[in-house]
C-alpha cells in the first residue's frame, strides 16, 4: 500500500490537477494509483464540471471521489480563504473499491432495516467494509445515512465530511468518477487488506463531575442528578477559575457519554453536542441530540487552547501504534486559522506526534466520525482517518 498527497494553489484548475498530479505520481515511485481523492476550492468553480475529465487524464482506470471544499488540506498542510486544490491517491493492492452515490428520496424509511441500507450500498456484511463519506449539506440527511450504516454494518469504520464551500442549494459539488452531482451524497466501500483508525479531536474538555440525566423529555434535559441543570451549572459557574468562567459564557458544550455501564470516561468517549437553549424558569436545558434517563452528561468548554491539549493527548494515546500509510483529515470550518490564528495547526501536530504520512482532506459543514461506537455527525473537530495494511505484507 502506498499513498501519496498533493496540493497547488494554481489559479487555473488545469494546471492545478497537472501539477498536484506529478507530485502524486512523484511519491507513488511507480505504483499505480487504484483510489483518487480530490477536494477543490470554491475559486475555481466555474471549473468543477471539467474536474472529473481532468483527473481521468491524469489517472486512467483510478476511482475518483471528492467535494468542493471551503479551505483545503494536502501534502500536510491547511489553505484557506485562498484558491487550492488538493490530490490525495493510493494504490491499494488486495483492497476492493465500491463506489456509491446516494439521493434523500431513495433512503430507507427505516434506518434499521439492515437489508435495504445493505442493497442501497452493494456491500454485504461479510465484506466488513469502510466507509468514506462525502456529503451535501443542503439536501441530504447526513445523520440518517450514519444511523442506517452502523445498523448494517456495525464492525465498520465511517468517515468523511460535509461538501463546503456555497450556503445555497445547488452551490456544492460532489465528484464520483464522472459524474458531478449539486446534491446528495457519494461515498467509497473500502474492503480487503485495509485497515482504518481513527481520531476524533472534538476540542472539549470536562468540567465540573459526570451528572446522571435523571428525568429529560425530547431534547431537554430536565432533572441532572434530581436536580434542575441550571442550578448545577451556577453552582458549577461559582467555583470555576476566570478563564473557565469566560469560556464558559460563550462557549459551554454537553457531553454525552455514548459507553454505557463505564464509570470513568477516557478522552473521546463523551460525545460533544451544542447547548441549544435554556429555561430559566424550569432550570431546564435543551441539547443538540436526544439524550435518555440515566445516561451520563458533563458539561464542556471548547477554546484554541483547549482544543490543542485535546488533539495533543489523543495523537499522544497512539503512541506505539504502527505507522499510518496515509491519511485523510476532515476538520471543522470553525477550526483553522479561525480558532487558532494559524494555518496549519492541526496537520502540524499529527506531523509532529505521527510522522511525515500521506496527508489529504478538507474543511467540512459537519464532520463525520465514531464516538463509542456509534458514528456521528460533529461540528468544530477534527477527524482523521489512518490507513493502513490489515496484513503484514509477505516476505
Amino acid at each position: 500500500m502506498k499513498w501519496a498527497s498533493a496540493l497547488s494553489e494554481d489559479a487555473v484548475l488545469e494546471n492545478a490537477v497537472g501539477e498536484a498530479a506529478g507530485a502524486v505520481r512523484t511519491q507513488l515511485a511507480g505504483a499505480e494509483a487504484d483510489l483518487v481523492i480530490a477536494f477543490i476550492s470554491p475559486h475555481h468553480a466555474a471549473a468543477y464540471e471539467q474536474l472529473p475529465d481532468l483527473v481521468s487524464a491524469e489517472f486512467p482506470g483510478s476511482l475518483f471521489i471528492g467535494c468542493s471544499a471551503e479551505g483545503v488540506i494536502g501534502a500536510g498542510h491547511e489553505v484557506e480563504q485562498r484558491a487550492a486544490f488538493s490530490l490525495t491517491a493510493a494504490a491499494l493492492p488486495g483492497v476492493s473499491l465500491r463506489p456509491f452515490e446516494l439521493v434523500a428520496a431513495k433512503l430507507p424509511e427505516e434506518r434499521t432495516d439492515v437489508k435495504a441500507w445493505r442493497e442501497l450500498v452493494g456491500a454485504t456484511a461479510t465484506e466488513d467494509p469502510h466507509f468514506l463519506l462525502l456529503v451535501d449539506p443542503v439536501t441530504f440527511d447526513a445523520s440518517a445515512l450514519l444511523e442506517g450504516l452502523d445498523a448494517a454494518y456495525p464492525r465498520s469504520c465511517k468517515i468523511g465530511g460535509l461538501s463546503s464551500g456555497g450556503t445555497t442549494q445547488g452551490a456544492n459539488s460532489l465528484f464520483l468518477q464522472s459524474r458531478v452531482r449539486r446534491s446528495g451524497a457519494v461515498g467509497v466501500a473500502l474492503s480487503g487488506n485495509i485497515a482504518v483508525e481513527t481520531i476524533v479531536a472534538q476540542g472539549c474538555r470536562p468540567i465540573g463531575a459526570p451528572r446522571i440525566i435523571t428525568q429529560c423529555q425530547g431534547n431537554v434535559v430536565l432533572e441532572l442528578d434530581g436536580r434542575p441543570p441550571l442550578l448545577v451549572l451556577r453552582e458549577l459557574y461559582e467555583t470555576l477559575p476566570e478563564r473557565d468562567q469566560k469560556a464558559l459564557q460563550t462557549s459551554l458544550f454537553a457531553g454525552l457519554e455514548m459507553k454505557s455501564g463505564e464509570v470513568q470516561f477516557r478522552p473521546g468517549d463523551l460525545l460533544a453536542r451544542n447547548i441549544m437553549g435554556l429555561d430559566p424558569e424550569a432550570g431546564a436545558i435543551a441539547i443538540g441530540a436526544v439524550p435518555t434517563q440515566w445516561q451520563v452528561m458533563q458539561f464542556l468548554l471548547r477554546d484554541a487552547q483547549t482544543a490543542t491539549e485535546d488533539l495533543c493527548r489523543l495523537l499522544d494515546l497512539r503512541r506505539g501504534s504502527p505507522m499510518p500509510s496515509g491519511a485523510l483529515l476532515f476538520s471543522c470550518l470553525g477550526r483553522g486559522i479561525h480558532l487558532f490564528g494559524e494555518a496549519d495547526h492541526d496537520t502540524k501536530l499529527f506531523r509532529e506526534k505521527v510522522g511525515p504520512v500521506p496527508l489529504g482532506g478538507f474543511f467540512c459543514n459537519g464532520e463525520i466520525g465514531p464516538v463509542g461506537g456509534s458514528t456521528f455527525l460533529h461540528g468544530y473537530t477534527s477527524a482523521f482517518a489512518l490507513f493502513r495494511e490489515a496484513r503484514p505484507p509477505a516476505r
